[in-house]
């Protein structure tokens, strides 16, 4: 079966906001704080435009159980982080607590990361600083931008899981 595609178009208005679209599914979405980019930096609140296989994803299973999907899903556990420090070897990479450097909680107590899909940007081929941590999940209150991520509401994030695949393209345009 072939993987379908999320396309993920710039909202009028905003530069943090985005209309996500998979076939008849159109939901509004927040991208980064400083909207768009082609040359996509550490730190710079920018979501990269391309084309970006989802890879994998992440659950808090005590708030959302099971979810129908048939992309790859782990539970998160409380010692799972997430490397955002451009000069360590695990740089945008997920490790493990104790853990040194500069990183991200998965387990996160705003909700956020409820939900989380790994998307393929600078994970296959990495490079020091292009970029970590960018993934597709739940939004903050009021469509808040993000700091370089593609988010929807989780009614919508529930909408779209059972279309998504290891493979699944988010084209962000």
């Amino acid at each position: 079966m072939k993987p379908s595609t999320i396309v993920v178009r710039p909202a009028p208005g905003r530069k943090s906001r985005a209309i996500v679209q998979l076939g008849a599914i159109t939901v509004p979405a927040a991208i980064g704080r400083s909207g768009r980019t082609a040359i996509k930096r550490e730190g710079d609140g920018a979501t990269p435009i391309a084309s970006m296989r989802l890879i994998s994803g992440f659950r808090r299973g005590e708030r959302n159980g099971r979810l129908a999907t048939p992309l790859p899903i782990r539970r998160i556990r409380g010692d799972m982080l997430w490397c955002d420090q451009p000069g360590d070897a695990s740089y945008n990479r997920l490790v493990r607590a104790p853990f040194g450097a500069s990183h991200e909680e998965m387990r996160r107590s705003d909700r956020l990361y409820d939900i989380c899909l790994v998307m393929d940007w600078n994970i296959s081929s990495r490079a020091r600083n292009r970029g970590s941590a960018i993934f597709f999940h739940l939004i903050r209150p009021g469509y808040e931008p993000t700091a370089g991520c593609v988010a929807v509401s989780l009614a919508d994030m529930r909408r779209l899981l059972p279309h998504l695949r290891k493979g699944t393209i988010v084209r962000v345009l």
